[in-house]
């Protein structure tokens, strides 16, 4: 029974992954256009909302090279061992009161966790590729994304502080509205953190196209390359849903369906705020990325921590 369940979940994590990638690459579009003064995609469909039709079928039967000297075999499956673990970690996300498709006593460590994983598959990525590029790119996204795991991990806490459980479900059963502004410091850590968690501009050093090309999957092509785009908004969809859900109550707010038409809003309007950061603010250098994440963000993270306790123990 548990395989059925986890085949059932995997295809479900698969097709939500998939529309989520195909709706957002089309959102994104007009996101930076609007930004630029542009219209963007307008020519298939309403206000071109047909575009990735067109795209996703040249993706998939694009050619799929592999470079000569490149390692075979973690070539080939290092955008799997990307993919993963961020499929998996939308398992432990709460959407409906009181339920999670994996209501798990430590989701919360989970979520935190699980897709940090997918470094190994860039480093598999960087290495396979047999790329000078490429593996300094996989070096840069290794450095970035342990770093900055540290307060985004940090900024959670704040919310199990004040739930008393690392339960995503009890977490959601104890929240209240007056947990906003306690943790809005904390949100702002988990958001930007997030973003280098994504390898997201103006984080995106690892894949920096004036620098590296593309990065770890400069030599990918056809579907292995839409592969590592679907975990790219994979990891932008559980987190924002994620971020939804504990620091804003998701589908709390109202019963039933409309809960979680709600808990979507929410989490849309942060995605919307990752596009909108990617395409507004510069390329940071590497050692401005690092310096950032030890002498801003944790710091701001212990901080929004400490009011966390202190709210706690004086309720």
């Amino acid at each position: 029974m548990s395989f059925v369940w986890g085949l059932l979940y995997g295809t479900g994590a698969v097709i939500l992954i998939a529309g989520g990638a195909v709706v957002g690459v089309w959102w994104e579009r007009k996101v930076s256009a609007r930004i630029q003064l542009r219209l963007g995609p307008q020519q298939l469909g309403p206000a071109g909302s047909l575009q990735m039709l067109a795209d996703v079928p040249k993706l998939l039967f694009k050619e799929d090279v592999v470079p000569a000297s490149a390692d075979r075999l973690l070539f080939r499956y290092a955008p799997l061992a990307v993919f993963a673990p961020i499929a998996m970690s939308l398992a432990v996300i709460p959407f409906w009161a009181g339920w999670a498709p994996l209501d798990s006593a430590a989701g919360v460590l989970f979520f935190l966790a699980v897709p940090s994983i997918s470094v190994l598959g860039i480093l598999f990525s960087a290495w396979g590729s047999h790329n000078t590029l490429a593996t300094l790119g996989g070096v840069r996204a290794a450095a970035q994304m342990v770093s900055y795991e540290v307060p985004r991990a940090l900024a959670v806490l704040s919310v199990v502080v004040l739930g008393g459980s690392l339960q995503p479900s009890e977490l959601m059963d104890a929240w209240r509205w007056w947990w906003i502004p306690v943790t809005l410091l904390g949100f702002g850590v988990y958001f930007i953190a997030s973003i280098a968690e994504m390898n997201r501009g103006p984080f995106d050093l690892p894949e920096a196209e004036s620098e590296l090309v593309a990065g770890y999957f400069a030599d990918y092509s056809g579907i292995r390359w839409a592969v590592f785009m679907m975990a790219e908004y994979g990891a932008m969809i559980a987190s924002a849903l994620f971020g939804a859900a504990l620091f804003f109550g998701g589908f709390m707010w109202l019963p039933g369906v409309a809960g979680l038409a709600v808990h979507i809003g929410i989490a849309a309007l942060i995605i919307t705020a990752v596009m909108w950061v990617k395409w507004t603010f510069p390329r940071l250098r590497q050692d401005q990325l690092m310096t950032f994440c030890w002498t801003v963000l944790t710091p701001l993270a212990l901080v929004q921590l400490v009011l966390a306790v202190v709210v706690a123990l004086w309720l």
